[in-house]
């Protein structure tokens, strides 16, 4: 990492682990990577807000979905840093990665309710995919983070 990025700070944020009834996972596939990436909700935490209430927003900004019931709030924080490509260039260049604070949730709503043409669309499709699946469908510099969610989830569901 070049000396003018690695002082930036990481950027507070929030992760939502959504389960259908089938204990499958909600992922979608970003508009701004046109590879074959998926990822589970999340974004960053406003000033003010607690974890929790931003894990709510964001999965309603990005997916307008809100019938959930938390299941557990995951110990610990994750946290990646960007790859060279991306440093300087999203979150406006002010931050080097994320710290995420991780929420299972079950889905409760009908597949209806999922509506990824929202005011700012982040996705352009969505799916159900086997826990085992996401460390296979995410972007490599997030890999860490997903195997870290995956072990901690399985232990909670199974």
């Amino acid at each position: 990492m070049s000396e003018k990025f690695k002082n930036l700070p990481l950027r507070s944020g929030v992760g939502i682990i959504l389960l259908n009834k089938d204990n499958k996972v909600f992922v979608a596939k970003r508009i701004d990577n046109p590879k074959d990436f998926w990822q589970m909700p999340q974004g960053g935490v406003d000033k003010g807000e607690d974890f929790l209430s931003a894990a709510y927003r964001e999965l309603e900004e990005e997916t307008n979905i809100k019938n959930v019931r938390l299941i557990k709030e995951l110990d610990g924080m994750t946290k990646y840093e960007l790859p060279k490509n991306l440093l300087g260039i999203i979150w406006k260049g002010k931050y080097r990665g994320q710290k995420q604070k991780w929420f299972l949730m079950k889905f409760l709503g009908n597949e209806d309710e999922i509506n990824l043409k929202t005011n700012k669309p982040e996705f352009l499709d969505w799916r159900w995919i086997d826990l085992e699946m996401i460390t296979e469908v995410v972007v490599d510099f997030k890999l860490h983070v997903y195997k870290e969610i995956k072990s901690k989830v399985k232990k909670i569901i199974n």
